[in-house]
C-alpha cells in the first residue's frame, strides 16, 4: 500500500508487474480484492495518465491530501507538535525518520506500519483513522481508483465506532481546524483611533 500510494515515477512504473504479483500472493481477504482491482487499473493505464491522475487526486485536492495530521490539526501549531511526535515514534521503533518528506505522509506511515509490526506500526494508522476515512470518502466521491487502496487499508484496521463516524461526518462538514493566532492587525481598529486636530 505504501508503494501504491506514491507518485508513479519511472521506478514504480517499472515495478508494476512485481507489485501485481505481490498482491496476488496476499491471503484471500477484502483487502486483497480491493488491491487486485487497483493494480489491474494501475497496470493497464499509460504512465502519463497515471501521473496526471495522481497529481489531480492528491496534490490538487485538499480533501484527499495524503498528509494525515492535516485532518486532525489543520494548519495550526498543534500540527507541528503532531509531526514531531510521529518522528519520535519512528525513532523509538529504531527507524530513521524520512528525509525530504513529512513523517505524516501516508505512504511513509504505511511503510512504518509494515516495518514496526502490528502493534507499534498500526498505532499511527489507528490514531489517524478519522483522517483515513475522510480521504477514502473523498476518493470515492471523486471516482478515483485510489479509493481501492484506502479501502484495503481501512479493511485491515478496526472499524470506526458510532462516535468516530459522527466525528468524521462533523469534520467533513467543518473541515480541519484553523488558527487565527498572529493574524490580528497591529494596533487598534481604525474606529477606535482618536483623531486630534
Amino acid at each position: 500500500m505504501s508503494l501504491l500510494l506514491q507518485y508513479p515515477d519511472p521506478g514504480l512504473i517499472a515495478a508494476r508487474d512485481e507489485l501485481a504479483a505481490a498482491v496476488g500472493r496476499l491471503p484471500e481477504s477484502a483487502a486483497r480484492e480491493s488491491l487486485t482491482r487497483f493494480v489491474e487499473w494501475f497496470r493497464a493505464t499509460e504512465p502519463m495518465a497515471l501521473a496526471r491522475a495522481y497529481v489531480e487526486t492528491f496534490d490538487l485536492r485538499r480533501k484527499s491530501s495524503l498528509y494525515l495530521t492535516y485532518y486532525l490539526h489543520g494548519d495550526t501549531r498543534r500540527r507541528g507538535m503532531a509531526l514531531l511526535t510521529l518522528k519520535q515514534r519512528y525513532r523509538v521503533a529504531g527507524l530513521t525518520p524520512p528525509e525530504g518528506e513529512l513523517p505524516d505522509f501516508l505512504p511513509v506511515v504505511c511503510e512504518f506500519a509494515a516495518l514496526a509490526g502490528p502493534t507499534a506500526g498500526e498505532a499511527a494508522l489507528r490514531q489517524h483513522r478519522k483522517g483515513l476515512e475522510l480521504i477514502r470518502t473523498a476518493l470515492h466521491d471523486g471516482g478515483s481508483p485510489y479509493a481501492r487502496v484506502l479501502d484495503a487499508l481501512c479493511a485491515e484496521l478496526p472499524d470506526l465506532s458510532e462516535a468516530e463516524r459522527a466525528a468524521v461526518a462533523d469534520l467533513a462538514l467543518a473541515g480541519p481546524p484553523a488558527e487565527d493566532v498572529g493574524l490580528a492587525p497591529f494596533g487598534p481598529p481604525l474606529n477606535e483611533l482618536e483623531v486630534r486636530p
